[in-house]
């Protein structure tokens, strides 16, 4: 009876370690995204083409500072000591910023040192420091654009209707410049009106003449310092 209790327990367990390996235990389903569905299958990154030039995927990040239109004609207008200026670097933020040009005719950019700015033209200063940056990028992109117009500026004090200074940013004659102040106030002497020039010579005006194409030789181009006085 024991002998054929035994053999009976040796038959189940032969049979039932026959069925675990005919049925494998089956992997769970895939969860399920909040929309009932399958996530999707995660790509591996694509490699880079081929053809690809290691150092344009290095070029350096543009600058973030925008550039700024200049107040003047940056081919014509001559820098000097007051006027603000932007320097714009596009391939390096470390060299834009603005700067105020110094009494001794220079500017101070970072990496670089001082810059001679005053005696030239936004163009040509910004291609001094366009050959100081090839040091540290490659073909770099430099604008120089003009933020105020401090060096040149001309006055007109007395019977006008805007007296004070003005900067003078573009080639400006005698009777524009009374125009740009307003025109006269009612007492004004309109036929006698005096330009005084930095070096204490002096020039007179007959505004009525001019205005009827009369002596136009006198209606002279300003120059920087010029005060225009009108009694």
């Amino acid at each position: 009876m024991r002998i054929a209790l035994i053999t009976s327990l040796v038959a189940v367990f032969l049979a039932w370690g026959a069925s675990a390996q005919q049925d494998p235990p089956k992997s769970p389903p895939p969860a399920k995204t909040a929309e009932g569905q399958p996530p999707a299958e995660s790509k591996p990154a694509e490699a880079p083409p081929a053809d690809a030039d290691p150092l344009k995927m290095a070029t350096p990040k543009p600058s973030a500072a925008p550039h700024i239109p200049s107040a003047v004609d940056n081919a014509a207008y001559i820098l000097g000591p007051e006027d603000q200026i932007s320097v714009f670097v596009y391939q390096g933020v470390e060299f834009t910023g603005q700067h105020m040009i110094r009494p001794d005719g220079k500017i101070t950019i970072n990496l670089i040192g001082d810059v001679q700015a005053s005696g030239l033209t936004p163009e040509n200063l910004a291609k001094s420091i366009r050959d100081k940056v090839k040091e540290y990028v490659n073909d770099p992109d430099v604008t120089v654009s003009v933020l105020a117009v401090k060096s040149k500026k001309y006055s007109i004090n007395g019977e006008v209707n805007k007296p004070g200074e003005y900067p003078l940013v573009v080639p400006t004659r005698v009777f524009q410049a009374l125009v740009n102040a307003g025109g006269f106030r009612d007492f004004a002497n309109q036929k006698k009106i005096t330009i005084i020039h930095e070096d204490g010579t002096r020039n007179m005006f007959n505004y009525k003449d001019v205005l009827k194409g009369k002596n136009l030789q006198q209606n002279i181009w300003l120059k920087p310092g010029d005060i225009i006085v009108v009694k």
